[in-house]
């Protein structure tokens, strides 16, 4: 079982290798041609040497004077030489190094593409810091073996060039060499066979220890307010040592290699001066020949290792390109059309949900999906204002995900302007629709960074223009460098409402033709929010006019809506303006009154998140 693994990382990572040659085929052949150059002159090497002792110092010893022309040409030879393997060792490491950034580069440049295609279903299955793994660790892992590769491809080479070498100076010493060249690779495949799971298995903790140490640093709020800092460090340490212990395995098994692969060729050196010798005194070959053959396994033992430090890489490789396949090979991207709105147009969109039907896929391939929508239809008519309210896991971030096609519905279709947003362009969704999330997403840079987004045709005015409308200029205004003041990562120098707003300027500054609001004004004080809505529905000059759905949970809010959907277990339950609602529909009047209560109780100072059920059996939480 052990050999038929052995060999099938042996095949998968010399496949991947040919992936590799395949991709960088120009850079690649300089490589190798600076290490075919190294290698030949490593053999020529060998035999100036030979001939510099027998045909130089060997005479000159017998004779007792040195000749210094001689003693020149052999100079001369033995500097050209070195100065043409310099060049072969330059070309060869140049060439390596290049390549294997590049495929790292581009291999990480595919992966993260791929993140952005994936919906979100497959990123709520993937934890956070296996995704950085992916991308980094693992890319390097899978191109690893790059760096020695056009080595080992050279010393190839050079070692059936050595070996026909040893057959034209003598058959004897040849077999020697037949011997230890062969043992050695031998050798080397061994070393790769045992080292293959303790390099999956270092590799997989790395991701495990970043999946760790991301998930802690995340929530280190949660960590600290709960004292759970001893326990969470804990955590990451007993991952953390058995990371330690299995590179300590990986470490122990080349301390045990290393010095094997050291002697062997010293072993090969001292067989060939004792077969020499005999060759020697038997008078089929010459001192020249004996010292050039000796010399050459002494050269040999370096090049030859990096035949072992590619095969050493093979299972480490193998591991990481598995991990990232895995993300270049998944499937449930949502493609885009080919259908464009008008970008120029500046009136309102009308949003439609068609007897819309959605499901979330299960954490296990065995498991039925979980059903959060169920033929749910309504319009937001252009330039009105619509509200969605109901309990927890009544579906209405699902909606706002549905309405900017975050995710796709399994039946029924959003259609913008009439048409399926399954059949829109990227950039016509995206610039008509935007969506405004409960928890806001700010980037560690400045406050003008983090609204126009590096989009190019919007300048000040018009981020100054969003943040007025979000209620955000005054105290943007205040910061140190205003526009140019950086906010810290995520935000950390802004209160939450500011972020919120932050985050409403944003979508606002790319004049959206529908407003998608999850939320997004939870942390605001009621009175802030009053005027942002209030200023969305009647934009001044210079303003975006645009269609409004919002998840709204306060009293105020939901009444400036023009119309209300209440929905209950996916489904609408009912529709129509807060007043009718309130008076018709019990559940939803008991619902606005939760809200109510767990905003206005000066005891509680809850969230909604925190109300309990009521009598009815609702609970009342603002749903994720």
């Amino acid at each position: 079982m052990t050999s038929k693994t052995s060999r099938d990382v042996l095949g998968r990572g010399l496949s991947v290798l040919g992936r590799a040659i395949r991709e960088q085929p120009r850079i690649f052949a300089v490589a190798v041609a600076g290490s075919v150059l190294f290698g030949g002159l490593v053999i020529a090497s060998a035999y100036i040497v030979g001939a510099v002792v027998g045909d130089v110092v060997v005479p000159a010893v017998e004779r007792g004077s040195v000749g210094v022309a001689a003693i020149a040409l052999a100079a001369g030879a033995l500097f050209g030489i070195s100065v043409l393997r310099v060049v072969g060792i330059f070309g060869r490491r140049l060439g390596a190094g290049y390549m294997q950034f590049r495929l790292q580069a581009a291999y990480r440049r595919r992966v993260t593409r791929r993140y952005l295609d994936l919906p979100l279903s497959w990123h709520q299955r993937n934890a956070t810091g296996t995704l950085l793994s992916n991308a980094n660790s693992d890319v390097e892992a899978a191109w690893y073996p790059i760096a020695p590769l056009p080595f080992a491809v050279g010393t190839l080479v050079m070692l059936v060039g050595a070996v026909a070498s040893l057959f034209v100076t003598d058959w004897a010493l040849a077999l020697v060499g037949l011997a230890v060249f062969p043992a050695l690779f031998a050798l080397n495949v061994v070393y790769s066979r045992w080292m293959a799971p303790r390099q999956a298995r270092a590799q997989r903790l790395r991701a495990e220890v970043s999946g760790i140490a991301h998930e802690s640093f995340d929530g280190a709020l949660v960590v600290k307010t709960m004292g759970r800092e001893a326990q969470e460090t804990a955590r990451f340490s007993a991952r953390a040592g058995e990371l330690r212990d299995a590179l300590i395995a990986v470490g122990r098994l080349r301390g045990v290699f290393d010095p094997l692969l050291e002697t062997l060729p010293s072993l090969g050196t001292l067989a060939v001066l004792v077969v020499g010798a005999f060759r020697l005194r038997q008078g089929a070959i010459t001192v020249t020949e004996l010292v050039s053959v000796a010399f050459l396994f002494t050269v040999l033992a370096f090049p030859v290792r990096a035949i072992g430090w590619v095969l050493a890489e093979l299972p480490r490789s193998v591991a990481g390109w598995d991990r990232v396949r895995r993300v270049l090979d998944a499937t449930g991207e949502m493609p885009y059309g080919d259908v464009a709105l008008d970008p120029a147009d500046p009136t309102p969109a009308t949003l439609t949900f068609a007897d819309v039907g959605f499901a979330y896929e299960p954490a296990e391939a065995h498991l039925p999906g979980v059903e959060v929508l169920g033929g749910v239809s309504f319009t937001v008519p252009a330039g009105r204002t619509v509200a969605l309210v109901g309990p927890t896991g009544s579906g209405k971030s699902t909606i706002a995900a549905l309405a900017v096609r975050l995710v796709d519905p399994h039946t029924g279709a959003v259609l913008l302007d009439g048409v399926d947003v399954r059949r829109l362009t990227a950039g016509s969704l995206a610039g008509a629709a935007a969506l405004v999330a409960q928890v806001p997403f700010v980037f560690d840079d400045t406050v003008r960074a983090n609204i126009t987004l590096d989009r190019p045709d919007i300048a000040d005015e018009d981020v100054w223009s969003a943040l007025r409308l979000a209620e955000a200029d005054g105290f943007v205004a205040a910061l140190p460098d205003g526009l140019d003041t950086m906010v810290g990562e995520r935000g950390t120098s802004l209160s939450g409402g500011q972020r919120q707003r932050l985050t409403l300027a944003r979508a606002l500054a790319g004049r959206p033709r529908l407003l998608v609001l999850d939320d997004a004004t939870s942390a605001v004080d009621p009175r802030v929010e009053a005027a942002i809505l209030a200023g969305l529905r009647a934009p001044t000059a210079g303003g975006p006019a645009a269609s409004i759905m919002v998840v709204a949970y306060r009293r105020a809010t939901i009444a400036l809506a023009d119309e209300v959907i209440y929905l209950e277990h996916g489904r609408v339950l009912a529709r129509g303006t807060h007043t009718e609602l309130l008076a018709t529909v019990a559940g939803y009047a008991d619902l606005v009154t939760a809200y109510e209560q767990a905003e206005t109780d000066p005891q509680q100072q809850r969230t909604p998140d925190e109300v309990k059920p009521l009598a009815s059996g609702l609970e009342i939480e603002v749903d994720r």
